[in-house]
């Protein structure tokens, strides 16, 4: 069995960042016999009275460029510790956890799901309430169909496991945290999305997203992100993210707001359509310079969270402002659960 690129490529990456790294493996998978290992990467002031932030990739297999998002990213940082004081400082104000690959024997196969066909974004104990779409919304037919949620009444599956322990241990003991997840393939445009998944129902931090909403719009002014809760496009069955919100709002004096990057991947195909007849290029830049503007497009995004969750203070609304960003959140997402609004 051939090694997996993707490994090697983050094991130079945590080898330039050396000491200032802190690097687990939180569990391992086997494919062909070859064990291939899900490893976070940790930086920054470990104090938990320090806000962190989380970047996730390699979810789904077939979505590389999401996993090759987050190690730019992390390889960016690792070359500047080497100089840049100002870096430096920062880390003493943030703690930066990196899973870049969750789902190496999917990326290896090249399918959606891990090596036991199942779909990890349909995996979690989250049951939706109200209808979801057939099969994309998730489906326990069978594992040879895409969007399979695994099996009733059986454990999330090793990798999601291994995640909401880093998340449960990183981000959620801090009282604050956000958390972005890479993915592409769905539309022309590059979103952003919250939950919930699972229902249109608005979730208890829509005041703070609606918050980090307008911040982003006017920091990263030249960025076309259309920022919404996923329910507005789809909902779905056993979303990851919808379990760990879930799982934060046992403890309400804390703040953890997870969003997913999702890319427009039809942007690439409009542009090479012989992409449409590749798996891969279906979700994927396959013109070696139009990865480069992907990889190179989306880092002021993810070192704008970084920031964002160093200076939170300042930004995410307290008393009054708070409820004057739910009523604006609800006038722009929620339109249709305004009073009044016929349904």
């Amino acid at each position: 069995m051939q090694r997996l690129p993707h490994l090697d490529e983050l094991a130079k990456i945590i080898a330039t960042g050396g000491t200032h790294f802190e690097t687990r493996t939180v569990c391992e998978v086997t494919c062909h016999g070859e064990r291939m290992p899900v490893q976070v990467v940790t930086m920054g002031n470990p104090d938990l009275d320090v806000p962190a932030v989380g970047f996730f990739g390699g979810f789904h297999g077939l979505e590389r460029i999401g996993a090759e998002v987050v190690m730019a990213y992390l390889h960016n940082l690792a070359t500047r510790l080497k100089w840049d004081s100002v870096l430096h400082a920062q880390l003493e104000s943030v703690r930066l956890v990196f899973m870049p690959l969750v789902n190496p024997g999917g990326i290896w196969r090249g399918t959606r799901a891990n090596l036991n066909g199942v779909d990890l974004m349909r995996n979690a104990p989250v049951e939706s309430a109200e209808r979801v779409p057939w099969l994309i919304g998730g489906q326990r037919i069978s594992p040879r169909l895409p969007w399979f949620r695994g099996e009733p009444g059986q454990a999330m599956e090793a990798e999601n496991r291994a995640v909401c322990e880093v998340v449960a241990s990183e981000l959620l003991t801090r009282r604050f945290s956000l958390s972005v997840d890479c993915h592409s393939g769905f539309g022309v445009n590059d979103r952003l999305w919250f939950p919930y998944a699972h229902t249109r129902v608005p979730i208890g931090h829509l005041s703070e997203m609606h918050a980090l909403k307008d911040l982003l719009q006017e920091t990263l002014c030249n960025y076309r992100y259309i920022f919404e809760p996923q329910s507005r496009q789809y909902l779905a069955h056993g979303d990851l993210w919808d379990h760990l919100y879930l799982r934060s709002r046992q403890q309400p004096e804390r703040v953890f707001l997870p969003m997913t990057l999702e890319m427009g991947s039809w942007t690439w195909i409009r542009k090479n359509p012989r992409q449409f007849f590749s798996r891969l290029g279906m979700f994927n830049p396959l013109i070696e310079h139009r990865q480069q503007r992907v990889l190179r497009r989306h880092l002021p995004l993810l070192e704008f969270f970084v920031r964002a969750a160093c200076s939170h203070a300042r930004w995410a609304p307290a008393a009054e402002e708070r409820e004057q960003h739910r009523v604006r959140a609800m006038s722009h997402w929620y339109p249709e659960l305004q009073p009044g609004t016929a349904s």
